[in-house]
């Protein structure tokens, strides 16, 4: 006879243990973290597909955007800025060193390096920025203006809650 897990009760060993049900995670999942990182994944493909033809991807065109505006960042100052662990943020960065869009040199202290945009990094980001913003302004006009608002409010709020700036 098999028990509720599908152990044979007589067969002794550890206490049956929940499974996990067989198939897809139901759809109106009650956590909050996978339906926030489904909802990421979703978007960040359709902004990469929007930014396609400038040859950059959303995390790549975030790396350009931060660095450009700031006029260079260490590389503990961006990752904190992208809500990125160092080490994370280093691997990212390689592939955008080789094509020569960004340059990592020293930082402002001995201890530090800065991440720099290039010439060829600005180039990118310029060929980038029009294709980000009608993928922005498209996103929000789907959604409506004022459910954008709310949305990034909430978002907002969220990153807060969660320890974030």
């Amino acid at each position: 006879m098999q028990g509720k897990q599908g152990r044979v009760p007589e067969q002794g060993g550890p206490p049956d243990r929940p499974r996990p049900p067989d198939g897809p995670p139901p759809r109106d999942s009650h956590c909050t973290c996978a339906v926030l990182r489904r909802t990421a994944r979703r978007v960040t493909q359709a902004y990469d597909l929007a930014l396609r033809p400038a040859g950059v991807k959303l995390t790549q065109y975030s790396v350009l955007a931060n660095v450009l505006h700031d006029g260079g960042l260490s590389i503990t100052g961006l990752a904190e800025r992208l809500a990125m662990d160092r080490t994370t943020l280093t691997r990212n960065l390689r592939p955008m060193e080789r094509a020569g869009w960004i340059e990592i040199g020293p930082g402002p202290d001995r201890r530090s390096r800065a991440v720099r945009i290039t010439a060829a990094g600005r180039r990118v980001f310029d060929a980038a920025f029009p294709l980000w913003q009608a993928a922005e302004r498209g996103f929000r006009r789907g959604l409506g203006r004022d459910t954008a608002a709310e949305l990034r409010r909430l978002l907002d709020l969220a990153l807060k809650q969660a320890g974030g700036a």
